[in-house]
């Protein structure tokens, strides 16, 4: 039984200071003249790779602003969603209303997708898709905190209503914290410098904008590139702050359990980091045998459950970044299930 009309029916969307979003634009007097509005990238390799029809039931787990679900939509598929913000929820519902019968969103982190979907009454998927970049939603609304050239609070919190902002990070934990978080999430090479400009700055008042922790750091890092000093910072606070790679490492543990035999996963990265651990997952998990040199000879891979769609990542055209410079950074890779 699918849940149809039982959900919240709502949306997000999605790209990014490091991007998220590309495509075909939409009809005049369409989506494009709603709130909130973003492309959606590598339109065309999603629906090449999930082969969307009718009949078919596939999960975005990253709603958004609603533009990859409603293609999936128009290829007459049937589409749960999952978005944990809930602007893009409202904005969804809007845009999508017209696809009650066949479309159902629910809020969550997609890493719960298994809770959520179970409860809801979905048994199997024909195909899943994740878009893990961050929205341009929420780096133009200065009052989400996730742009350092636009000042508000320091939030950060894709859920707004989660319990840890990216200021009680950056006020809050000690000096080792903060410096693992800049290498481990940001790959930041003044890590030292800049947590410690951030540990004497809180001394004499915390730190509670965006643009009062990216002036403290451009001090303390002079611009050397076009990349702003900051941008680092930002986004290993933003990782931390929703805990994104463990959200996505939840993800891909579960995702197989879920699909149907030949039904298919796609993601979507924008950054290294993400890129890494959905490559390697893939990798381990399409390959049939495993091999070590203390070994006597190669043995079967229990964890073996998918076929590699691409051995390398697809990513936009010069079209579409002509279109949406913001979608040069973006990754898709994409598995099918095998029969089990």
């Amino acid at each position: 039984m699918m849940p149809w009309g039982r959900g919240t029916l709502t949306t997000r969307a999605t790209e990014g200071e490091a991007g998220s979003s590309g495509g075909a634009a939409p009809e005049p007097g369409g989506a494009r003249d709603l709130p909130f509005y973003h492309l959606p990238v590598l339109m065309a390799e999603v629906l090449e790779m999930l082969q969307p029809a009718p009949g078919k039931l596939i999960f975005d787990g990253t709603l958004g602003g609603g533009g990859h679900t409603e293609a999936l939509l128009q290829k007459g598929a049937r589409v749960v969603a999952m978005d944990q913000d809930d602007e893009a929820l409202r904005h969804a519902g809007e845009r999508l209303k017209g696809y009650a019968d066949r479309f159902c969103a629910l809020k969550g982190n997609f890493r719960d997708f298994p809770t959520v979907l179970g409860e809801a009454g979905v048994t199997g998927l024909d195909g899943m898709l994740i878009d893990i970049g961050v929205s341009s939603r929420h780096l133009d609304a200065a009052e989400r905190g996730f742009s350092f050239n636009k000042d508000g609070p320091l939030d950060m919190r894709m859920d707004t209503s989660g319990p840890m902002t990216a200021a009680d990070i950056v006020n809050t934990y000690d000096q080792g914290a903060l410096e693992q978080i800049l290498w481990k999430y940001g790959e930041e090479p003044q890590a030292r410098k800049i947590v410690k400009a951030i540990l004497a700055e809180r001394v004499k008042a915390p730190i509670k904008t965006t643009l009062q922790l990216a002036e403290l750091i451009s001090k303390v890092c002079p611009k050397f590139s076009k990349r702003h000093p900051a941008t680092l910072t930002f986004q290993a606070l933003r990782i931390e702050t929703n805990q994104e790679l463990a959200a996505l490492e939840d993800f891909l543990a579960a995702a197989p359990k879920w699909l149907k035999p030949g039904g298919r996963l796609a993601v979507i990265s924008f950054h290294s980091l993400e890129d890494r651990v959905v490559k390697h997952t893939f990798q381990h998990q399409s390959q049939v045998w495993l091999d070590r040199p203390e070994w006597p000879a190669p043995r079967p891979n229990p964890d073996c459950v998918y076929r590699l769609l691409s051995r390398k990542p697809l990513e936009a055209t010069e079209n579409e970044l002509s279109l949406n410079p913001r979608a040069r950074s973006a990754r898709l890779r994409g598995v099918e299930r095998l029969p089990q």
